[in-house]
């Protein structure tokens, strides 16, 4: 009788410990759903809007658009408008504070609510000038001439 009980008290202490790891786990598993969050975006604009954008490459939409993004750095930017000159440049995304390397894991992942990273990129676009009516029949001429020479 003395070794069931034993038994029976060492199963109680072995389940109540199974209770406890379970529920430690389903803490933990709660604290992480309920982390926080970082959201980055980029509001990219243009003088006059209505500019379709590209932001590395790939096309984004027209002005005024929002991109989310995932990395701070350099960003190449072309944005393109009728009538106006192709614009090509960089922009840099610089870090905040609370997304430097150590302190960026207790932004992402210990903050109990949501950060929002919110920046912008404003652009004017330049007209594109009126081109030489002369200068354009020239050229014109001159890529005729070398299109008929390299046929013969």
């Amino acid at each position: 009788m003395r070794g069931t009980s034993r038994s029976r008290r060492f199963g109680i202490q072995w389940a109540a410990r199974g209770h406890v790891l379970v529920g430690g786990a389903a803490a933990v598993a709660l604290l992480l759903a309920a982390s926080g969050c970082v959201r980055r975006t980029v509001t990219i604009n243009t003088v006059p809007q209505g500019a379709t954008v590209w932001l590395n490459d790939e096309e984004v939409g027209k002005t005024p658009v929002d991109v989310d993004f995932l990395w701070y750095g350099d960003y190449d930017v072309t944005a393109r408008l009728a009538g106006y000159e192709t614009l090509h440049t960089h922009q840099n995304l610089t870090a905040p504070w609370y997304q430097v390397p150590g302190i960026d894991f207790f932004s992402e992942v210990l903050w109990p609510g949501w950060i929002h990273d919110e920046r912008s990129m404003n652009f004017a676009m330049i007209p594109a000038p009126e081109p030489d009516r002369e200068q354009l029949l020239r050229a014109a001429e001159a890529f005729r001439t070398r299109t008929l020479e390299s046929d013969e």
